[in-house]
């Protein structure tokens, strides 16, 4: 067997560890590495491909952009995977214009105008925080990988009802809305911040009417009342706020009085004012608590491969 140069055999060991790098999401490392491999090979469009993957998934615009564009230049014929990478670069960072071209040689129809992209591309599922908790909220996009939450998010997210998030074009599951399967994509960065604050409130009344009263309820700047007593199953959100109660074995019949309410309003003052006049306006109805919790988002880290497509999803999932 001829014997291999030396400088051939470096070669392949960085491409291994390059590519080693980012399937165990070291995303720094990767990048690095693929810097180095793109030093040797300027020209290679698969490096300058996964250099800006590995940018995508740091949050890096400008680089995931630049390696994208360089390598779709590369290209012999249309490549989809640069092209929609490229796309959401530009979407990060308000080029418009370039967003608006690599959609449509994606063949995906976008309006025509100077500014963001603001049309309907139906509702799905968004997972905030894939790289933490992954919490899952419904959406509405309004450009192929910018949407509105229209959910209360849990406070621990650091999201908030009606925040404009990018997410990322290839879907990592499904939930189903009742009638028909839904893609499930995850959050990449909050672009614009709601101001609706995420308000929590633990309530009591006697009968799904006296719930449905408060829910329908509406006051000036009040955004959205959302149960979260089912939809959150992880652990107890009373036990976890300090709120005290009894933990009564549940009937699948019974009527369960205790509720976990996510409100989202854009002062303390609009929430604790549909919440008094609530419980005013009918026997049994109680404020058990009530507070305004604030958290940032959680950072991003190195080392979490969680833009890989989860093994299995719960189609019958109601969050």
């Amino acid at each position: 067997m001829p014997r291999v140069p030396q400088d051939h055999q470096k070669d392949t060991s960085l491409h291994e560890r390059a590519y080693a790098a980012m399937a165990r999401g070291a995303l720094a490392e990767a990048s690095g590495l693929f810097a180095a491999l793109l030093a040797r090979e300027p020209g290679d469009k698969a490096y300058h491909y996964m250099r800006g993957l590995a940018h995508k998934y740091m949050l890096d615009w400008p680089t995931s952009l630049q390696h994208n564009l360089r390598a779709i230049e590369l290209m012999d014929e249309m490549g989809e995977a640069e092209h929609w990478n490229a796309a959401i670069a530009a979407t990060g960072l308000g080029d418009w214009a370039r967003a608006r071209a690599l959609w449509r040689a994606c063949g995906i129809s976008v309006p025509d105008g100077e500014g963001p992209i603001v049309s309907d591309y139906g509702v799905a599922v968004v997972r905030l925080n894939p790289w933490h908790d992954g919490e899952t909220v419904w959406m509405r996009r309004i450009d192929p990988v910018r949407a509105r939450l229209l959910n209360v998010p849990l406070p621990e997210s650091g999201h908030r009802f009606n925040d404009i998030v990018l997410h990322d074009g290839a879907s990592t599951g499904h939930r189903w809305d009742g009638e028909r399967k839904v893609p499930v994509f995850n959050a990449l960065q909050r672009l614009e911040a709601s101001d609706f604050a995420t308000h929590v409130a633990f309530v009591s009344c006697e009968s799904a009417e006296d719930l449905r009263a408060l829910l329908d309820a509406s006051a000036p700047g009040l955004g959205y009342i959302e149960v979260w007593t089912h939809s959150i199953r992880n652990y107890c959100m009373r036990c976890s706020y300090g709120t005290p109660h009894r933990h009564d074995a549940p009937s699948e019949d019974a009527w369960m009085p205790d509720r976990n309410l996510g409100i989202a309003a854009q002062s303390r003052k609009s929430a604790e004012k549909v919440l008094s006049e609530w419980a005013k306006g009918g026997r049994g109805r109680r404020v058990d608590g009530f507070e305004v919790p604030e958290h940032d988002i959680p950072e991003r880290v190195d080392g979490n491969v969680w833009w890989r497509t989860p093994a299995s999803e719960d189609d019958d999932a109601e969050d």
